[in-house]
């Protein structure tokens, strides 16, 4: 438990961002779900929807603070890369 006032208001600050940035990331981690699910099963058209709604909101969370700036690249570059092989694929499916 902490000590001085100050401590204690801090723990009080810290539940409250907790609680506000817990909606942030929440929809971050569902967009990328949803994007995912979408390049796997071969819906490349609303994959590619997807992928820019959840890149915005990774963005959106790096700027506001709520991941790091590196955390939101590395996880839109997972994803770019996820959905470009699904494209090459299908490219290459469908010129044979």
């Amino acid at each position: 438990m902490p000590v001085s006032k100050s401590a204690q208001k801090q723990v009080r600050v810290s539940e409250r961002r907790q609680l506000r940035n817990k909606s942030v990331s929440s929809l971050c981690k569902t967009n990328i779900i949803k994007a995912e699910k979408l390049i796997f099963s071969g819906e490349l058209e609303l994959a590619q929807k997807a992928v820019v709604a959840a890149i915005t909101s990774l963005d959106k969370a790096a700027e506001k603070g709520i991941i790091h700036p590196n955390n939101a690249a590395r996880r839109k570059s997972r994803l770019m890369k996820k959905l470009n092989e699904a494209q090459s694929l299908s490219a290459a499916s469908s010129a044979e």
